[in-house]
């Protein structure tokens, strides 16, 4: 073997034994298959450990996250020690949300809008000293931060009201949340006035943005005794079902004796004496309207105008009876008794502008110089819309309107 042997270094051999009248190199490739079963399950192998390493790294963070939130928690005096473990506070949220209990969120409410009248004082002291762009610039973003503010308070109380009725200290804390906001619109007004010079007391809106049973506005005086009347305003709502009640008068032992309403999927409704008309107006669009209704106690008949139009006519409303004195007219809602018994199902959402009331039939030629805004048109003389006139409440606000300019 001298002459044929070779030099194989370090290399091994495998000895397999193999049926002798077997082919050789198959029996090689047959004998290959459990080598790449052994090397597929060590890669499958290798891949779950990779898998399971991601996980444990990513279970880490996790746990890191935790537990830095755990420590700000207990720096900030949330948790406290006790037998066995920790316990968290009653009343505190550990992860920052707004509180669930009632008295908790009015109570932060509250002091939202404390923080809003501190910023307004500062405003209006800049205001006095500087009277300047900016100034103006920083009331108006204040006036949005506000009425943002107001929806969501206004919506929050009414929510935790109906919610839990009769709590004496939550109805407490909504009447202080609701004069806050009050006084804080007023304040807004004297300002806007003042960058304004002197607005014509007449060139204003009232807004109601929630339906609620204590935003309202309430005329100074009451109405005469009258045989026949025209009221006009200008009016924009959205809401549905039904737009409310844009106003109502009621007179001692009868608390419909003048009501303009559209409740759930009625029309909207004339109410004389507790007699109804049904109406053909449809406004809750968006978009501004001006509707007129004229009414006379002869045979009760009356006509309804919508944007200067003659929508319908009826008769036999309510006839031969006068609209009494000595009543309490309100905008925004129902009243189920003299001056109140509000039902947050009947109030308007939405805005109001130009109410007048003559002691009149007024002619169709005057009703559309008074939608078209004709310099011709003539105010009420029973009740003329004026700033002076009118108080509102419960978060009702008073805004510069202009008819015919600033539509829709």
């Amino acid at each position: 073997m001298e002459g044929s042997s070779q030099d194989f270094g370090q290399t091994q051999f495998i000895c397999t034994s193999v049926p002798k009248d077997m082919d050789l190199c198959a029996a090689t490739m047959q004998n290959s298959g459990p080598a790449e079963d052994l090397k597929t399950t060590v890669m499958q192998l290798r891949e779950t450990v990779l898998q399971q390493k991601e996980t444990i790294m990513n279970q880490k963070e996790t746990i890191r996250e935790l537990t830095s939130k755990l420590s700000r928690c207990e720096s900030q005096g949330v948790l406290e020690p006790v037998a066995g473990g920790r316990k968290k506070e009653p009343g505190k949220n550990t992860m920052g949300d707004v509180s669930r209990g009632p008295t908790d969120t009015l109570a932060q409410l509250g002091q939202t809008l404390a923080t809003l009248k501190q910023r307004l004082e500062n405003l209006e002291q800049y205001s006095r000293n500087n009277g300047s762009v900016q100034a103006n610039s920083l009331k108006d973003l204040l006036q949005n931060k506000i009425d943002d503010m107001e929806k969501q308070v206004l919506s929050r109380v009414n929510t935790l009201e109906d919610s839990k009725p009769g709590q004496k200290n939550d109805t407490d804390q909504r009447n202080r949340v609701e004069s806050t906001l009050t006084s804080l619109h007023q304040r807004i007004n004297d300002l806007e006035k003042g960058s304004k010079g002197s607005r014509p007391l007449d060139k204003f809106q009232i807004t109601f943005p929630l339906r609620t049973n204590y935003m309202y506005a309430k005329v100074k005086k009451s109405l005469p005794e009258m045989y026949a009347f025209s009221f006009c305003l200008w009016i924009k709502s959205n809401a549905s079902p039904g737009v409310g009640t844009p106003f109502s008068y009621a007179v001692p032992g009868q608390a419909n004796e003048l009501v303009l309403i559209e409740w759930g999927n009625n029309p909207m409704e004339i109410l004389i004496n507790d007699k109804v008309a049904k109406l053909p107006f449809i406004i809750n669009d968006g978009k501004w309207h001006h509707i007129c209704i004229t009414w006379t106690t002869r045979d009760g008949v009356w006509e309804a105008f919508q944007d200067g139009v003659l929508r319908g006519t009826g008769e036999n409303l309510a006839p031969y009876h006068p609209i009494k004195p000595n009543g309490v007219l309100v905008l925004g809602q129902e009243q189920d008794t003299l001056g109140g018994g509000f039902d947050a199902t009947q109030a308007f959402v939405g805005e109001l502008a130009n109410f007048h009331i003559w002691d009149r039939k007024l002619t169709a030629g005057e009703i559309y110089n008074l939608a078209t805004c004709n310099n011709r048109a003539q105010a009420g003389n029973v009740l003329s819309w004026s700033e002076s006139n009118i108080d509102v409440f419960g978060g009702a606000t008073k805004w510069t309107f202009e008819p015919c300019r600033q539509l829709n």
